[in-house]
């Protein structure tokens, strides 16, 4: 049986910190599902579709990663996959204090689901969607 994980985010835009997590967690997991989140409440500066489509082209090279969008619930998301891991990002003490309640209630939720955070390297820990969004916005 395949092992799948699940990393979801926003990633608007996905960026160079991201991809890095990503290709990092590649070796470890069967499959690994990027699952770019729908918030209604949240405005983006990308379509969901635009989102996915930066993903499929950054990560080509990366047959075992697929991209899917969704809303709700990620724990109900993994569950539908059958994902056995999530996988989140961190840069700063507040993204890891933030995490950690995430991870904190999904275990709750189901406690065979194991979050795995891992530090963002050295080089990316400067890199935020937000600061790539003021970017864009800039040029």
């Amino acid at each position: 049986m395949a092992v799948l994980a699940l990393f979801p985010g926003s990633f608007d835009p996905f960026t160079e910190g991201h991809e890095a997590i990503l290709r990092r967690v590649l070796p470890l997991f069967d499959k690994v599902v990027v699952a770019v989140g729908v918030n209604t409440d949240k405005q983006y500066m990308f379509s969901v579709e635009e989102r996915m489509a930066t993903v499929r082209k950054r990560m080509c090279d990366c047959p075992t990663v697929e991209v899917v969008s969704y809303s709700g619930m990620t724990i109900d998301l993994c569950h539908q996959l059958g994902a056995k891991a999530i996988i989140r990002g961190i840069r700063t003490a507040k993204d890891f204090e933030y995490e950690q309640t995430i991870a904190a209630v999904n275990r709750l939720q189901d406690p065979s689901i194991e979050t795995l955070l891992l530090l963002a390297d050295p080089e990316h820990v400067n890199i935020s969607s937000t600061l790539e969004r003021e970017k864009l916005m800039h040029k």
